[in-house]
C-alpha cells in the first residue's frame, strides 16, 4: 500500500511540533522534532517512488532519493549538509548519556534549534516539490 501522503502529513505535523518546541524553549526537542520531520518527508518521497525507505538517517535517505531518481543525481549540496546536521540530533537530543555530562535540555541552544528547524523546513519543502511533480 502506497502511503506517501500519510508520511508527508506526519512530517508536516512534526515540523509544526518543532516550531512550537523552539518557541517554548525546548531546544533539544525542537532539534529532534526537526530531524523527525525531515526523515518522514524524505520517506514520503521514497514511498511514492516505490523504493524501500529504511533507517533513520536523513542523509542516507536523501542519498537513496538521489540514486533512485537520476534527474536528482546532483542534489543541492546544502540539502545534504542540512541532512547530515539533522542526523546528529537523532540520539543526543533525547538521551542524557549521549553527552559527557548534563542533560540534553541543557546542551542545545536557541540558535542551534533555529538552524535545525530551518534545515527541516528546506527538506520538507524539497520533498513536497518532488511529490507534487510525481
Amino acid at each position: 500500500m502506497e502511503r506517501s501522503a500519510d508520511w508527508l502529513d506526519q512530517a508536516q505535523g512534526d515540523l509544526i511540533h518543532a516550531r512550537h518546541d523552539l518557541e517554548a524553549g525546548f531546544y533539544d526537542w525542537a532539534c529532534f522534532s526537526a530531524q523527525q520531520a525531515a526523515e518522514k518527508a524524505v520517506k514520503a518521497v521514497l514511498h511514492r517512488a516505490g523504493v524501500e525507505a529504511w533507517g533513520h538517517s536523513v542523509a542516507d535517505l536523501v542519498d537513496v532519493v538521489g540514486r533512485s531518481q537520476p534527474v536528482l543525481a546532483d542534489l543541492p549540496a546544502d540539502l545534504m549538509d542540512a541532512a547530515l546536521e539533522l542526523d546528529k540530533a537523532y540520539i543526543p537530543a533525547r538521551y542524557p548519556d549521549a553527552h559527557p555530562s548534563g542533560s540534553p535540555r541543557r546542551r542545545y541552544t536557541r540558535t542551534e534549534a533555529e538552524r535545525m528547524v530551518g534545515h527541516a523546513e528546506r527538506i520538507v519543502r524539497f520533498s513536497e516539490s518532488l511529490l507534487a511533480a510525481a
